[in-house]
């Protein structure tokens, strides 16, 4: 399964970001913990030219804790200030506002040299579709200011939003990039609902994400459907259609109805805590 989504709405979008990068002075990723490496679009590094860069592990609540630190060590050893944050329910989130002032230390110390006193840090607000940068936006700021939704797509363009004193924040519209070089980045961002799913086969996809969990997560199935794990994942799927009552006429498992069920489960965190990349 070889999946590319790139509509051009994202190309429009990526060339109002490297304009608008000059504004701002720090760059605010949120990736999705549960696939730091796939969930990272690696066009933001050049965009970011040399803004400082604070990287934010959204639902942190849905991956495994130990791998998150894991990866929380990993993206500091490379530079970049990180911290770990549930947008949904926010936890992490006041945190967020002191890694923020902390990234730009060295610019407020320039800015107070030249008697530049009180000025807001700007930061932009970047990530992938379906991340949840409205969700983090509205946590952070205390109110409803940003649109939210449960699809990619739903920030179509800029806005600036004033925190406080000390912090203002510019949205951007989450995008991806124009290929995705190992197939599995692909699969991964369909797996978390950033990739439409009109433009997904989603049996196919729920399949895939039957051979990831039984591989890298064996007995998780098992623990949550009470059905057999087996090598071949249509019958894995079968049973979970089974076992949830999802049947056609004639009593015929219904796969598709199956397929969906399976792909909610993992994106609301109903099957637990999973991580499927590793530090």
């Amino acid at each position: 399964m070889n999946l590319q989504w790139y509509p051009g709405h994202m190309t429009k979008a990526k060339r109002q970001m490297q304009e608008d990068i000059k504004l701002i002075d720090v760059v605010v990723e949120l990736l999705d913990a549960r696939i730091p490496v796939s969930s990272r679009n690696p066009d933001i590094r050049t965009l970011a030219g040399g803004k400082s860069r604070v990287v934010l592990l959204n639902k942190a609540d849905l991956a495994e804790e130990v791998e998150t630190l894991r990866w929380k060590e990993r993206l500091e050893q490379e530079g970049s200030f990180v911290a770990l944050v549930n947008a949904k329910n926010g936890s992490g989130v006041k945190n967020v506002q002191f890694v923020i002032r902390q990234a730009c230390q060295e610019k407020l110390e320039r800015d107070r040299k030249r008697g530049i006193l009180n000025r807001p840090v700007r930061a932009m607000i970047v990530g992938i579709p379906n991340v949840g940068k409205s969700t983090f936006i509205n946590s952070f700021a205390g109110r409803a200011c940003a649109k939210t939704g449960n699809k990619p797509g739903v920030t179509k363009g800029k806005q600036w939003i004033r925190l406080n004193k000390n912090v203002e924040l510019l949205d951007t519209p989450g995008i991806l990039w124009p290929k995705f070089e190992d197939p599995q980045v692909g699969r991964n961002l369909a797996f978390i609902g950033s990739i439409r799913d009109e433009v997904v086969n989603t049996l196919e996809l729920a399949l895939e994400l039957i051979a990831c969990l039984t591989e890298q997560h064996p007995g998780l199935l098992t623990q949550k459907y009470e059905i057999e794990e087996g090598e071949d994942a249509v019958s894995v799927l079968s049973g979970l259609a089974i076992r949830r009552g999802c049947k056609r006429k004639g009593d015929e498992p219904d796969l598709e109805k199956a397929a969906a069920l399976l792909l909610d489960d993992f994106r609301n965190g109903r099957l637990g805590r999973v991580t499927l990349e590793l530090a």
